[in-house]
């Protein structure tokens, strides 16, 4: 049988030689572009469109509310009932509720005095306070120093005890739950949750107790973070930018329409009757704490964000440890969603008042009336579903991470190479703008750095995508726990222990290895991104290559580490 021509599949005017092997590279390029190439990328560009349009409309709504809400809603204070517990000459501190402090560990050397002396610097009766360490840390001297500083507090008085476990099964979850268990804590009717760099004012009780004592239908009482040490790097202050759009927006919005936003797994108390009427602590993902909101939130629970409420902590000040923190927050809420979503559409009624009311020791009997003509026949609303699941869950937690790294990291800088696909004004310039300058809202201070954060903000979208689709479809790193590192005092004592040695300006950060800062992943975008600026700078015309620069310069320093430069 004669051999069939290689030259009968390719048209005549596509010939070139055999041996050129770019030409025969160009030739099969320009037969599948038209037909194949250019219509799947402008089926990602219309993708994209879409869900910036939703993102759009999702930050627009939070905006239009969050000024209503500043303008014309009543704070907290005047939205519940709300009455300050004073103390009392006769009752002593009977009409105190006993709280429970709850501060879970693992390894926390350079923060577990700071948590532990805040706790017990608390404003409130000591005998009407427990404080629970809750340690899991597997370094025996940490434990050691540990347990002796809660030794010594105890030696003053303060009613401390320090738990430990044989393992560390459900991570931060299961410590929480099994401290739950201990005989003691059936006295208490709250906790308070304090991570262990969280350092509380000595009136955080005193403020947020009494929206729990004086309204049996509230759940859960959230503070608002605040950063000790936001100032120390270009690191810290884009995470502060971030986050304080959250605590700003996100969380009053939540508050303030729907009494429903996601615990933040720390400066928050708790009704423990609602905790275990929701289920109790889940290991199930890593965001044990929206889980247990969510729970909770589905049952008629209702939720109280307090902004002027606020607990000094850390940021993350090494960008290995943002990653890892980054990663937790990406994979576990799209995990639970994969988890929750049927769940969450099939909730009908709360039946559980009746047995909860006539049971619970911690209602008082001339509330229990009360209390379940109100929520006997309760129904989660329609429109509250909607948010959990489209607002909440779908656009902030699945769709923010996509459409930043897809639209903005890959298919712009695919079309410039094929110039074929169009791209409309208005979605590559126009609504990313106005989600930016959205987003600037919760930290004024730092309007100056809003260009460079948004390039930064783009480069871990890249590592919040991936989690994304790790969480949502359950892959090897969906239930991955890295503790994220805290230096707490020790770049100061570094700093000063260098200024007083050589009387010069101290560094503020701690050194690293070369190597251990190193990320191939962003070097390699990086690569991707500086050829494709430089095909538009040549053949381009919408001058995308000045973005595509920029974008490439922040992955770099981003791939070598040095993201944490002191600004």
């Amino acid at each position: 049988m004669a051999q069939i021509s290689p030259k009968l599949l390719i048209p005549e005017s596509f010939q070139v030689s055999r041996d050129d092997i770019t030409g025969q590279l160009g030739l099969i390029w320009e037969l599948i572009k038209t037909p194949l190439i250019v219509p799947l990328l402008q089926l990602g560009v219309y993708i994209c469109l879409a869900m910036s349009l939703m993102l759009f409309m999702e930050r627009v709504y939070m905006g239009i509310v969050i000024i209503l809400v500043k303008l014309f809603w009543k704070k907290p204070e005047k939205r519940y009932k709300f009455e300050l517990i004073q103390d009392d000459v006769e009752l002593g501190s009977s009409n105190f509720p006993v709280v429970l402090i709850q501060i879970p560990m693992f390894n926390e050397k350079e923060v577990y005095k700071i948590s532990i002396g805040a706790a017990c610097g608390l404003s409130w009766p000591s005998d009407r306070l427990v404080i629970q360490v809750l340690d899991d840390s597997t370094d025996p001297a940490i434990k050691l120093m540990v347990e002796q500083e809660c030794q010594r507090w105890a030696s003053k008085g303060i009613n401390i005890t320090y738990q430990i476990r044989e393992n560390r099964t459900g991570y931060k979850a299961g410590a929480l739950k099994e401290g739950l268990k201990r005989s003691y804590v059936k006295h208490c009717e709250y906790v308070a949750i304090f991570d262990a760099d969280f350092r509380p004012e000595p009136d955080f009780l005193r403020r947020s107790i009494p929206f729990l004592v004086n309204n049996p239908d509230i759940a859960l009482v959230q503070a608002r973070w605040r950063f000790v040490n936001a100032d120390e790097c270009l690191l810290t202050r884009m995470q502060e930018m971030s986050l304080d759009y959250h605590f700003t927006v996100e969380q009053e919005v939540g508050s303030a329409t729907h009494a429903f936003f996601g615990f933040n797994g720390t400066a928050g108390i708790w009704r423990i009757a609602a905790i275990n009427e929701a289920g109790g602590w889940k290991d199930r993902t890593t965001v044990e704490d929206m889980d247990l909101a969510v729970r909770a939130s589905l049952r008629g629970w209702k939720f109280v964000y307090l902004g002027d409420l606020q607990v000094k902590s850390e940021l993350p000040s090494t960008f290995k440890a943002f990653r890892f923190q980054q990663h937790r927050w990406s994979c576990g809420p799209a995990n639970l969603f994969r988890k929750m979503v049927w769940e969450i559409i099939q909730n009908k009624v709360r039946t559980f008042a009746v047995n909860h009311a006539t049971n619970s020791l911690l209602l008082h009997l001339d509330n229990v009336d009360r209390f379940v003509s109100k929520y006997v026949s309760q129904k989660v609303k329609f429109w509250k579903k909607v948010y959990v699941i489209y607002s909440f869950f779908f656009v902030r937690k699945i769709i923010a991470h996509m459409v930043t790294f897809c639209f903005y990291c890959v298919v712009l800088p695919l079309t410039i190479l094929i110039p074929e696909v169009w791209v409309p004004i208005w979605g590559a310039v126009y609504i990313p703008s106005v989600i930016t300058i959205l987003n600037s809202v919760g930290t004024p201070r730092s309007i100056h750095l809003l260009f460079y954060w948004i390039l930064f903000e783009n480069v871990m979208s890249l590592h919040r995508t991936k989690a994304t689709f790790i969480g949502l479809l359950e892959a090897g790193r969906a239930n991955e726990w890295v503790v994220t590192e805290k230096l707490g005092d020790a770049v100061k004592k570094a700093a000063d222990a260098a200024k007083n040695k050589n009387n010069a300006k101290a560094p503020r950060k701690l050194k690293f290895k070369f190597t251990d800062r190193l990320n191939t992943l962003e070097l390699g975008f990086a690569a991707f991104l500086f050829l494709c600026g430089c095909y538009d700078f040549v053949h381009g015309k919408n001058n995308y290559f000045v973005y595509l620069f920029l974008q490439t310069i922040t992955f770099f320093i981003t791939g070598i580490g040095y993201v944490g430069t002191i600004i």
